[in-house]
């Protein structure tokens, strides 16, 4: 097996990002766009795509930068490319 090493290094724009509160659950992940003009909010996926290890070292590196909860992230959903899967992250953000 291969040990896969990611360096992600953190920049003003992960803080940026906020903690989507008004979300009940993590594993409704919802793909249309969302978008408040009112409080200037938009709702943003992030969504990582590969290897089931891949993906979760992924998760893991983005949890210990601060950025997210690995429990944020969906369940994994398998892609059409045998052996890949997709988890998505739905945060919100402020726009200006």
């Amino acid at each position: 097996m291969t040990d896969i090493q990611v360096e992600i290094r953190e920049t003003p724009m992960l803080k940026s990002f906020l903690p989507d509160t008004l979300e009940c659950s993590s594993t409704s992940v919802q793909l249309g766009a969302a978008h408040d003009p009112v409080s200037r909010r938009e709702f943003i996926k992030v969504i990582v795509v590969g290897s089931p290890i891949g993906v979760t070292k992924i998760i893991h590196t983005l949890y210990r930068l601060g950025f997210a909860q690995v429990s944020e992230w969906s369940p994994p959903v398998p892609t059409a490319n045998s052996g890949e899967v997709m988890r998505v992250l739905r945060r919100c953000v402020f726009i200006d």
